[in-house]
């Protein structure tokens, strides 16, 4: 298969395209030829997030922008793509509260101009299938006994981010119906794992810990969310996109919900365990409760038992033992959360179109 890849220099891009040119072929039997990585390289996307990958002749990089219609014509018949698997994002709730506008832009415009280059390029392209990545929080928020989201929950986004991704998901499923376009879409829990921008909770987390500095935890800490290793989740996104049946919805979560301060204490003591003695400090002296932010959902879950029963796909990590990869990582790559701290991984560009 040759695979366009959107949003493939960001955390969970990035982790896609090390799981597609590594494992995949030994559990799944497809061959992946190529890889076309198209990705923008805002904030969140650092080309040393795809280092690993820099010698493989599969994986061609493109620093360019979905919203650029002719750029994305050019790369599906250029490179004869099989398949668009769209994972390009603004992702960060605090991000789209302060600045909503390019929110709007890039995920719900930005997946318009795909899906229609993508429609026009299927006409000459039997087998062409569109998949649309998308997020548990167009479901809006679960109360503490609500029964899990599944694809069958109607959408309540709270946010500007989970607004626009909701209108994302809804013109995905437009143009299934409408002109009949090969489309599958899945809604995903929490991920965690390498590669995570360091704003995100656990990353952040780790580098505070580390530190030995004070650890912010929103409003009571007791927010609910259905964590989700990053590699099972694209062993899930592939699976999808191989054997989904077009114009459904899979959602994909880790079965695994807990609140933000238990995180937070099983943060503490997993990065604790990589410190010295004289480093490691108690939740008690560095846990610090700050002001909720808006529009901060009470709780997530995923029931992701129509994947499961489809697809055969079920998560591989325990929280403990996702957990214990994600910190070992962050610890023995300080070089590359040095890079972020810095802003220097902005100044670079990998070699492509």
């Amino acid at each position: 298969m040759n695979i366009l890849i959107t949003g493939a220099a960001g955390f969970i891009g990035s982790n896609l395209v090390h799981y597609l040119l590594g494992p995949a072929a030994a559990e799944t039997g497809v061959e992946i030829k190529k890889i076309v990585n198209l990705d923008k390289l805002t904030y969140a996307g650092n080309p040393e997030n795809l280092l690993p990958v820099a010698g493989d002749a599969r994986h061609v990089f493109v620093h360019g922008d979905i919203l650029d219609s002719a750029l994305v014509r050019r790369l599906l018949n250029e490179h004869d793509i099989d398949a668009i698997m769209h994972l390009a994002a603004e992702s960060h709730v605090d991000r789209s509260i302060d600045s909503p506008e390019e929110f709007i832009q890039t995920n719900f415009v930005g997946t318009f101009r795909l899906l229609h280059e993508a429609r026009e390029y299927a006409k000459g392209k039997p087998g062409f299938r569109f998949l649309h990545v998308s997020t548990d929080e167009v479901y809006g928020s679960l109360g503490a006994k609500d029964p899990a989201f599944s694809e069958e929950t109607a959408y309540a986004p709270n946010s500007p981010y989970s607004a626009s991704k909701a209108g994302s998901d809804f013109l995905a499923r437009a143009y299934h119906h409408t002109y009949g376009m090969d489309v599958v879409t899945t809604n995903c829990s929490n991920n965690y794992g390498p590669y995570q921008f360091p704003e995100k909770l656990i990353p952040l987390m780790i580098g505070k810990v580390q530190r030995g500095e004070p650890l912010p935890v929103y409003g009571d800490g007791t927010n609910v969310r259905d964590w989700l290793y990053v590699e099972d989740h694209c062993r899930g996104l592939l699976l999808a996109l191989l054997k989904g049946r077009s114009g459904e919805t899979y959602c994909i979560g880790g079965r695994c919900e807990m609140q933000n301060i238990q995180v937070v204490h099983e943060l503490i003591s997993a990065v604790s365990s990589h410190l010295p003695a004289d480093q490691r400090r108690s939740a008690e002296e560095i846990i610090t409760y700050v002001k909720d932010r808006p529009g901060h959902d009470r709780r997530y879950a995923i029931n992701c038992d129509k994947i499961q029963r489809e697809l055969g796909w079920s998560p591989k990590e325990t929280f403990a033992s996702g957990l214990a990869k994600t910190v070992a990582w962050y610890v023995n790559h300080p070089q590359w959360v040095e890079s972020i701290a810095k802003g220097t991984y902005q100044g670079q560009r990998l070699g492509g179109h």
